[in-house]
């Protein structure tokens, strides 16, 4: 028996687990997915906002502020990159210049700090790569970038360090309840919990329906995006925003905490939840709205496209509650922008709507809050020299593009959930992020992922399962 289940596993369902973790109790979180972080979570802007933008009274508002504020320390706690570059809405015309003035009302009002409204000269010598049709700017000093699957998977580790349980390639197919919960999972093993939170994402919607009331709808939007190499992530230091549109934030031009560049996205209401498809059409919209940013970035240089889908809700706001007619069930849904940004507020806003249904919470004394990461770049050279007297492994370069060594490679592999695969590396220690996009290192990161699980190599998988890289020996 569980006290809390946590359906979904991105960035939102992996905060309420970690947080969870920090009371006595039992906590799982089970997801369809083979691994955590891989829909909304990995395919985003992966930009923590300055929160200027919701609209006052509703509850992106109130989490985003919060949010942000909470970010920068839950990051140092598990040693992930966190930078507050600030950010700059761009404004090209009057009408651009009025709607800024708004956006900076709406952020007083909010309560957003470090707000001001720059002149061209100001822009230009923070960004020389603007367009010099830029006529002013919001510029919000607290805006900052992370990475957020990088983020969410050191939520989910160290939930695990404390206690809590993951299940992964589990569907929830029925939700049935007498006294406490029943879960079935497509595997057939059935759960009960006394709990449950509904992170979803996209299938929110249906897991909710599985057992409550309908009353809301998730709509997929699609965001596609260039993702360009570090040459061009040299160009700019602030995320640059296009005025706001009713379809979202326009197409925004930011590097990343990496030190890449990313440019997208646009936005589209489409049906099929599962569509990740990047056309010729959508792309070369979005470079020719860039140009209205900036004519500076080369396009030959993009390493990589990718789309990602934003769980909007048709209620146009975060949706956290418990259901009206299941006691216990609470929803965590509708997270599109600024879900990144909110999600460690929401975490304690759904750990409140817990309490506040019965859910008995004592501090859980042996809480560890830190996590060990060794990222080999960071460390200066006698550190280096230390760790490679301790493990050779770090002294053997796996992939060149963003010098990942095989020692951090094979600390993530032992780190992980379930059956990692290539794409799981990636996303923990960034072999196959850089230019050459894995052409080099990514044959040797499925054989060391197949000799440390001690596996032959036709059953490590790129991403899902059953996406088998090699079928068989040809010689």
């Amino acid at each position: 028996m569980q006290d809390v289940i946590i359906i979904g596993a991105g960035v939102i369902g992996t905060s309420i687990f970690r947080e969870l973790t920090k009371y006595n109790g039992k906590v799982t979180m089970v997801d369809m997915e083979n691994d955590v972080s891989v829909g909304t979570t990995k395919a985003n802007s992966a930009i923590v906002h300055a929160g200027y933008d919701p609209k006052v009274g509703t509850l992106m508002a109130k989490l985003n502020l919060e949010g942000n504020i909470l970010f920068e320390d839950i990051c140092a706690e598990l040693k992930i990159s966190f930078k507050r570059n600030g950010s700059l809405v761009l404004a090209f015309s009057d009408e651009d210049m009025i709607n800024i003035k708004k956006l900076y009302e709406n952020g007083l009002l909010i309560g957003v700090t470090g707000l001001e409204i720059i002149n061209k000269q100001k822009v230009l010598e923070m960004e020389p790569n603007v367009s010099k049709k830029v006529l002013g700017a919001l510029y919000a000093k607290t805006g900052a970038i992370v990475s957020p699957y990088e983020y969410t998977i050191a939520l989910a580790e160290n939930g695990v360090e404390n206690g809590g349980e993951i299940l992964l390639n589990s569907r929830v197919i029925k939700i049935e309840k007498d006294e406490n919960f029943k879960i079935t999972l497509s595997s057939g093993e059935i759960l009960k919990s006394k709990y449950i939170v509904n992170a979803a994402g996209l299938y929110a919607d249906k897991v909710h329906d599985l057992i409550c009331k309908k009353e809301f709808t998730i709509i997929p939007r699609k965001g596609e995006y260039y993702v360009l190499d570090k040459s061009q992530g040299r160009l700019f230091k602030h995320t640059l925003f296009q005025c706001p549109s009713k379809c979202g934030k326009g197409i925004l031009v930011t590097p990343t905490i990496h030190g890449n560049l990313i440019v997208g996205p646009n936005a589209v209401d489409i049906e099929d939840k599962e569509d990740l498809r990047t056309t010729a059409k959508a792309l070369n919209n979005i470079k020719e709205a860039a140009l209205k940013t900036t004519d500076n970035i080369n396009f030959r240089e993009s390493i990589r496209t990718f789309a990602g889908l934003r769980a909007t809700s048709d209620r146009g706001d975060f949706i956290i509650e418990e259901a009206k007619d299941v006691k216990g069930f609470i929803d965590a849904a509708g997270m599109k922008s600024p879900g990144l940004s909110s999600a460690p507020a929401i975490a304690l806003e759904v750990i409140k709507l817990l309490k506040d249904s019965g859910l008995k919470v004592q501090k859980n004394k042996d809480f560890k809050g830190s996590r060990k990461s060794v990222v080999f770049m960071e460390l200066n050279d006698e550190e280096k020299n230390e760790l490679i007297k301790k493990d050779s492994t770090y002294g053997r370069i796996i992939c060149r593009c963003e010098n990942i060594t095989e020692g951090e490679i094979i600390d993530a592999i032992h780190r992980s959930f379930g059956n990692i695969t290539v794409d799981g590396v990636k996303r923990r220690c960034r072999p196959g992020m850089g230019r050459c996009q894995g052409s080099f290192c990514g044959p040797k990161v499925q054989e060391i992922i197949a000799r440390e699980l001690n596996k032959d190599m036709v059953e490590i998988c790129q991403e899902k399962e059953g996406s088998y890289i090699l079928v068989g020996r040809t010689k």
